[in-house]
């Protein structure tokens, strides 16, 4: 039920074109150090609950390419 209840979500961040029409990812790397941290992610709590699921490579922050999953 939590994987379905995160693509679920997934699905509603990826569609929902007016939450990130005019936020990108440097709006949310706010320090400019090119990638998105899981602080500097709960500026958006949609994100910040993905987060986990994004970090495809467990490393604890959002590179561009895997923040461009949501878009």
């Amino acid at each position: 039920m939590k994987t379905f209840t995160k693509t679920l979500a997934l699905i509603a961040l990826a569609s929902s074109s007016a939450v990130f029409a005019a936020v990108d990812f440097d709006s949310f790397d706010t320090d400019g150090d090119g990638v998105i941290s899981q602080s500097e992610a709960q500026a958006n709590s949609q994100l910040a609950q993905l987060f986990d699921d994004l970090d495809v490579d467990s490393n604890g922050e959002l590179s561009k390419e895997e923040f461009a999953k949501i878009q």
